[in-house]
C-alpha cells in the first residue's frame, strides 16, 4: 500500500487517485437505515456523482447505498487497514471500491476496526468534504458525531425529511436550523451546479422500450436495475 497526504492527513490509499481532485460530498447514516432512507440514498448518490466524488464509511446502511449508488465516483475511508476487508459482508463492493474508485486509511497493515477508529474514520470522511449529509440517524450515534465534525470543520450539514419517531438525530438538527432539509432532490442537486438530466425509468417501462437488451446493457454496465426502477448512466 502506498502513502499519500492529503488536507494533512497521511494516508494510505488504493486505486482511483484523481477522484480527489473532484469536490466532494459526504454521505453517512445509520447501518439499520430504513426501506425509504436506501433508496432516496442510492438516489441522491447517484445524481450527485455526476459532479461528485462521494465519500463515506463502507458500514452497512446508508453508507453501502451512497457508494453504490456513486460508484465508481465514491471514496471509501476504511476504520482498520485496507489490508483488512471491513465490514466482511461487504467484501465485494470494497474490492471493487479498491479497483475502479478510492480506499483511504490511517493505518499501514493488520490494524482492525476499534471504537476510536470508526470516530476518527468519520473525522477524515468530514474534513475531505465539502458539504456532509446524514440522511438517517438517532440522536445517539457514531453519526450524530459525524455532525459534530462537521461543525468543528465549518461544513454544511443536509439531512433528509423523516416521519415523527424516526431519526431523531436528524429531525433533532433540522427541528434547531442546524442543518438544511433536502425536500426535493432535484432542486438541491440543481443547486449544487447539476443538471436533472439522467433518465430514470420503472422496470416495466424499460423492459417494454429495451427488452432482454436491458439485461445485457446491466452486465455491461450502461444501467443500474435497482427497487423495479432502472438508472440509465
Amino acid at each position: 500500500m502506498q502513502k499519500i497526504n492529503i488536507n494533512n492527513f497521511e494516508l494510505f490509499y488504493k486505486g482511483n487517485l484523481e477522484l480527489l481532485n473532484k469536490p466532494k460530498i459526504a454521505i453517512v447514516g445509520s447501518r439499520r437505515a430504513s426501506k425509504y432512507t436506501k433508496e432516496i440514498t442510492f438516489l441522491l448518490a447517484k445524481k450527485l456523482s455526476q459532479k461528485y466524488a462521494i465519500i463515506s464509511g463502507g458500514a452497512l446502511g446508508v453508507d453501502t447505498e451512497a457508494h453504490k449508488g456513486a460508484y465508481p465516483n465514491t471514496i471509501f475511508v476504511s476504520p482498520s487497514s485496507l489490508d483488512l476487508i471491513y465490514p466482511k459482508s461487504n467484501e465485494t463492493l470494497i474490492k471493487n471500491i479498491y479497483k475502479n474508485a478510492l480506499a483511504l486509511s490511517e493505518y499501514e497493515k493488520n490494524y482492525k476496526p476499534y471504537k476510536h477508529t470508526f470516530l476518527q474514520r468519520n473525522r477524515i470522511i468530514v474534513a475531505l468534504s465539502k458539504a456532509v449529509i446524514i440522511a438517517e440517524a438517532n440522536l445517539k450515534s457514531g453519526s450524530m458525531r459525524s455532525f459534530e465534525w462537521a461543525k468543528e470543520f465549518g461544513k454544511k450539514v443536509y439531512v433528509l425529511p423523516h416521519r415523527i419517531n424516526e431519526s431523531s438525530g436528524t429531525r433533532y438538527l433540522a427541528a434547531t436550523n442546524q442543518a438544511e432539509v433536502i425536500w426535493n432532490i432535484d432542486e438541491f442537486c440543481k443547486s449544487l451546479g447539476i443538471e436533472n438530466n439522467q433518465k430514470i425509468l420503472n422496470l416495466n417501462e424499460a423492459l417494454k422500450e429495451y427488452g432482454t437488451q436491458l439485461y445485457e446493457m446491466e452486465i455491461e454496465g450502461k444501467v443500474i436495475i435497482k427497487n423495479a426502477k432502472v438508472y440509465f448512466n
